[in-house]
C-alpha cells in the first residue's frame, strides 16, 4: 500500500536557455548539465539554487541516440548515429572549449600521444572515438571509477578509464577495452553498471551480475572466454521443435520468473567473460557471480500488444560508506567505498526496488495509479513520470480538483535506501542504543504535480531535469506484432530518430527543496495526527526521520554548514520518533528507549514532554515511556531527577508497574526522592497483598535516609539473614551503586559495615556467585568502603576472601586467591600489624 501525503519537495523552478529541442540530456557532476539537439551538444553550468548559464557548444558526428556523462574523469560519452551507421564517442576535457569554433582534437581509443603535443592537449577539448565490431546500443558510466560500459547485441564491453602520461607535470584521459561480456540470449535494452556490478535490461528480463577478481587465474594471462556456468538443460516437456515453431498461428510466452543468488543460474543465460586487456598492463581478470534475474510475462489480454508491456528506467543506486552520522566524510570520489548498491526497474504500472550487495531481496513495490514513462532514482526520492487520465483512488489536493485529466504528472515518492544501508553501516542499529524506520514500511507519495506535456525526466544533486512539449504526436508509432515482442530471438532495440523539433517545448530545471525543509514540513504535517494517536503519525515521522539520514548519507547533497543543520534535525526527529513510541500503545513501543537515545535528551527533558494531565480521574501511562524510564533508571546513569520529577516517576510506576517500584528506588538518579513519599507507596505495596524481601529492604534503606534507626531495624527483623542476602542480590543497587564510572558504596552498605559486616560479606558474595559483581569491583568496594588507599588492605576485605576460599566459587583461580592471603598474613605477621577490625573468622573457622 502507498500512503499519500500532499507536501512540497519541489521549490524553485527555471528554464534552460536552449536554441533546439532537446533530444537527449543528461546532468551530473558538481553543475553540469548536456542538451543534444541535433548535432549539436550544449553545456551548461548550473549553480546552487538552479541557475542555469551556458558554457560552450561543440558540434557531433551525427545525430545523438543516447548520452552519458562521467564525474570520474569529466566527460561526457554518446552514441551517435551518421549516415545509419552508429559511433560511439568520449568527449574529454570539453571545459576548455570557449567558442564554438575552437580546435578540437580527434583521436582513437589507445592511441599514444607523444610529448611534444602535450600543450595542445592541455587546452583543447578532444574527441576519443571508440570503435566497435557491433553497433552500441546503450551505455553507462561507473559513477566511483569512471570506465565505460558499452551494450551491444548479446554483449557489453567495458572500456576502462586510464590517464597517459605525457611528462611528470601532464597526463591525458584515455580509455583501455579490457574485458568483453558475452551475454547469450538477450539483446540490452539499457545497461548500468557500478563498481563491478552490471545490470542488463531488456524488453520484459532483467539481469543483475557482478564481476569479481579471480584469484585462482589471476597468476597467468587468459585471453579465452571463460565459461561462467553449465549450459542449462531443458525441461522435458519443451523440446527443441517446440522452441523453433514459430508461426503466425502460435505465440510462445514464457511464464514471469524471478530468482535471486545462485538461483538466478537456472534462466538460462549463459554469460561468458573475454579478456582484451594488453599483457603489459595491469588488468584485473574476473568470474562473474549471477545475482539477480527477473523475467515478466506480457499482458495478452488484448489482441493486440503494444509498447507498453516493456521495461524502463534501469538504474543502480550506490550508496558509500559514511563511518557514522558524525564522522567528516571523505571528498575524492577513488577513495568512496561501496556500503549497500539498489537496483530500479520498471514496468509500466509497477516499479520494483531491489538490494544486491550482501544480500539480494525486494525491498519496495511502487505501484502507480497511471502509466509511467520514465522514472529515476535518488537516494531520497523517486521521481516518476505519468500519462494523462484520471488519478482514480489518489485524490490530488483540493486547489487543483478541477485539472484531473491534464496530460502528464511527475510523482515523487518516497525510498528505503537510506534505512536498508544503516543497518547495513551500523550493527547496534535495531538495538536499545539505535533504531531506525524498518525497510519494509509502506512507501509514501508525496507530491503529485500536474505538468502539460512532461516527456522526459534526468537527475543529478538537488536538480530534476524536465522535458516538456505541449503539442501531442502526430504520427503514432506503428505497432509490433505479438510476436516480436514475446519470443526473445525477435528482440531489438530500435534506437529511433526523434522527429522534427516542433513548437510548444521547454526544458526545465526544478530544485527539490532543502532536505531541512522538506522535514520541517512534514513534522508540521504530523501534528494534524498527533492528537488522534494514529499510525500515520509515525510514518510521517518515519519519513521524515529517513530524508534526514538519507541527506546525511549523501555528500553530494551537502552545502557548507548544511551538515550541523541536518545533525540538529536527525536529533531532533529521534526525539519526535521517541514520543510517538513513548505514548501509542504499539508493539514496537520499546523503540521509544533507542530513539529517545538517539536524541541526546536527558531524562529530564524526556519527563519534561510527557503530558501529566488526568483524564477521567485516572492517569494512564503508556508501556513505552514505563520501557524507557526503567530501562534508563538501570543504567547507572550519572543524571539525579528533581524531587519533583523523582515524585512523578514513582507515582507512574506505582500505578503502571508496582513490582518494579523498588527497583527503580534503588537508580542513583532518584537520589533526591522524598523518603516519606517513597514510604508511603511502599506501604501501599504491603497493603495490596505485595510484600516481600526487596520491599522490607527498600524501606530499611528510606528509614536510614532519614537517619529512623528504629524503622530500620525493625524492618531488618522481618526476615531472616539469608533472605536479606536474598533481597540484595535481587537489588546489588542497595549496597554498590556506580557514579561517574566509580564504584560508590550506598548508605546502607556503610551502616552494615558498622552494624552487620557477617551480613555484608555474605551479600558480596552472594553478588559474585550470581555474576552480579566481578571480583576485581568487589575488591575495589570494600576499600572504597573502608576509605583504604590502594596499597592497603582492610579486614573486611580479608575476611571476604576467605569466605570466598570457605565458599569454593567456581569463578575464583585459587591460587591467587590463597597467595592474596598469604601475602596479607606475612605482612601482619612481619609488621606487627593488627587488623584494622575483629576479623569475622577466627583460625578454627578457617581449618
Amino acid at each position: 500500500m502507498v500512503q499519500l501525503y500532499n507536501l512540497h519537495p519541489f521549490g524553485s523552478q527555471q528554464v534552460v536557455p536552449c536554441k533546439l529541442e532537446p533530444e537527449r540530456f543528461c546532468g551530473g557532476g558538481r553543475d553540469a548539465l548536456f542538451v543534444a539537439a541535433g548535432c549539436k551538444v550544449e553545456a551548461f553550468a548550473v549553480a546552487g539554487q538552479g541557475l542555469c548559464q551556458p558554457r560552450c557548444a561543440f558540434s557531433t558526428l551525427g545525430r545523438v541516440l543516447r548520452l552519458a556523462y562521467s564525474e570520474a574523469g569529466d566527460y561526457l560519452v554518446a552514441i551517435e548515429e551518421k549516415n545509419k551507421a552508429t559511433f560511439l564517442r568520449a568527449y574529454v576535457n570539453w571545459r576548455s572549449k570557449r567558442t564554438e569554433n575552437s580546435r578540437v582534437c580527434i583521436r582513437m581509443v589507445g592511441h599514444d600521444v607523444e610529448a611534444p603535443f602535450s600543450e595542445t592537449f592541455r587546452d583543447q577539448m578532444s574527441i576519443v572515438e571508440m570503435p566497435l565490431s557491433e553497433a552500441p546500443l546503450c551505455i553507462s558510466c561507473c559513477p566511483v571509477k569512471g570506465d565505460l560500459l558499452v551494450g551491444c547485441t548479446n554483449k557489453l564491453v567495458l572500456f576502462s578509464l586510464k590517464y597517459q602520461i605525457i611528462n611528470e607535470e601532464f597526463s591525458i584521459l584515455d580509455f583501455e577495452r579490457s574485458l568483453i561480456i558475452h551475454i547469450d540470449n538477450i539483446t540490452p535494452v539499457e545497461i548500468s553498471f557500478c563498481i563491478g556490478y552490471v545490470a542488463v535490461m531488456s524488453d520484459l528480463e532483467v539481469l543483475i551480475v557482478k564481476l569479481e577478481s579471480d584469484p585462482k587465474n589471476g597468476e597467468s594471462v587468459n585471453h579465452h572466454p571463460l565459461k561462467t556456468n553449465n549450459p542449462v538443460k531443458l525441461p522435458e516437456d519443451i523440446s527443441n521443435e517446440t522452441l523453433q515453431l514459430e508461426s503466425d498461428d502460435f505465440v510462445i510466452c514464457q511464464k514471469p520468473m524471478e530468482l535471486l543468488g545462485e538461483k538466478s543460474k537456472q534462466s538460462g543465460i549463459s554469460v561468458t567473460l573475454e579478456s582484451t586487456g594488453l599483457a603489459d598492463e595491469k588488468i584485473k581478470y574476473f568470474h562473474v557471480q549471477q545475482l539477480l534475474y527477473r523475467r515478466f510475462a506480457p499482458d495478452i489480454s488484448s489482441y493486440v500488444l503494444s509498447d507498453d508491456i516493456k521495461l524502463h528506467s534501469l538504474q543502480l543506486l550506490p550508496i558509500y560508506q559514511t563511518g557514522s552520522l558524525t564522522s567528516e566524510r571523505k571528498n575524492s570520489s577513488q577513495e568512496k567505498e561501496l556500503l549497500s548498491l539498489f537496483c530500479f526497474f520498471s514496468l509500466p504500472h509497477v516499479g520494483y526496488l531491489y538490494m544486491v550487495v550482501k544480500s539480494v531481496e525486494l525491498m519496495s513495490v511502487y505501484q502507480y495509479p497511471e502509466k509511467s514513462q520514465q522514472a529515476v532514482l535518488t537516494l531520497q526520492f523517486l521521481h516518476v513520470i505519468t500519462s494523462s487520465g484520471h488519478v482514480g483512488s489518489w485524490p490530488p489536493p483540493c486547489s487543483v480538483a478541477s485539472l484531473l485529466f491534464l496530460s502528464n504528472n511527475l510523482q515523487c515518492y518516497t525510498v528505503r535506501c537510506s534505512a536498508a544501508a544503516a543497518r547495513e553501516e551500523d550493527p547496534y542499529v535495531d538495538t536499545t542504543l539505535k533504531a531506525c524506520p524498518p525497510v519494509s514500511m509502506d512507501v509514501c507519495a508525496l507530491r503529485i504535480q500536474l505538468f502539460i506535456g512532461l516527456k522526459a525526466i534526468c537527475h543529478f544533486k538537488n536538480h530534476v531535469i524536465l522535458l516538456t512539449k505541449a503539442d501531442p504526436e502526430t504520427i503514432p508509432e506503428r505497432r509490433e506484432s505479438p510476436k516480436r515482442l514475446l519470443s526473445r530471438k525477435g528482440t531489438s532495440v530500435n534506437l529511433k530518430t526523434p522527429p522534427v523539433a516542433e513548437a510548444g517545448w521547454n526544458l526545465y530545471i526544478v530544485n527539490t527543496i532543502s532536505p531541512v525543509q522538506l522535514y520541517k514540513e512534514m513534522v508540521d504535517y504530523s501534528n494534524t495526527y498527533k492528537t488522534a494517536k494514529t499510525q500515520s503519525c509515525i510514518h510521517l515521522l518515519s519519513e521524515a526521520h529517513l530524508l534526514v539520514r538519507a541527506a546525511l548519507m549523501d555528500a553530494s547533497q551537502l552545502e557548507p554548514g548544511e551538515k550541523a543543520e541536518l545533525l540538529e534535525a536527525f536529533k531532533e526527529s529521534c526525539g519526535h520518533l521517541g514520543d510517538c513510541y513513548s505514548r501509542l500503545d504499539t508493539q514496537y513501543s520499546h523503540l521509544a528507549l533507542p530513539y529517545y537515545k538517539m536524541s541526546g535528551l536527558s531524562m529530564a527533558e524526556v519527563l519534561a514532554r510527557v503530558d501529566w494531565a488526568v483524564e477521567d480521574g485516572s492517569q494512564k501511562y503508556e508501556r513505552g515511556l514505563i520501557f524507557y524510564i526503567n530501562h534508563s533508571l538501570y543504567e547507572n546513569l550519572d543524571e539525579e531527577l528533581s524531587e519533583e520529577l523523582a515524585a512523578k516517576v514513582v507515582q507512574m510506576f506505582y500505578v503502571a508497574e508496582p513490582k518494579q517500584l523498588p527497583h527503580i528506588l534503588c537508580s542513583p538518579s532518584m537520589k533526591n526522592i522524598d523518603p516519606l513519599t517513597t514510604i508511603s507507596y511502599l506501604r501501599k505495596l504491603d497493603t495490596s497483598g505485595f510484600s516481600s524481601v526487596l520491599v522490607t529492604l527498600t524501606k530499611a534503606a528510606m528509614a536510614l535516609k532519614m537517619r529512623d534507626l528504629d524503622m530500620h531495624r525493625s524492618e531488618m527483623k522481618n526476615h531472616s539473614e539469608m533472605k536479606l542476602v536474598c533481597g540484595f542480590i535481587l537489588e546489588p543497587r542497595l549496597l554498590i551503586q556506580q557514579r561517574k564510572g566509580r564504584i560508590v558504596p550506598t548508605e546502607f552498605a556503610v551502616h552494615l559495615k558498622e552494624t552487620q559486616p557477617g551480613l555484608l560479606v555474605a551479600s558480596v558474595l552472594g553478588l559474585q556467585k550470581n555474576n552480579k559483581i566481578g571480583i576485581e569491583e568487589a575488591d575495589s568496594f570494600f576499600k572504597v568502603l573502608c576509605g583504604k588507599d590502594e596499597d592497603t588492605i582492610p579486614q573486611l576485605l580479608v575476611d571476604f576472601w576467605e569466605a570466598q576460599l570457605v565458599a569454593c566459587l567456581p569463578d575464583v583461580v585459587l591460587q591467587e586467591l590463597f597467595f592474596k592471603l598469604t601475602s596479607q598474613y606475612i605482612w601482619r605477621l612481619s609488621k606487627r600489624q593488627p587488623p584494622d577490625t575483629t576479623p569475622l573468622r577466627t583460625s578454627e573457622d578457617l581449618s
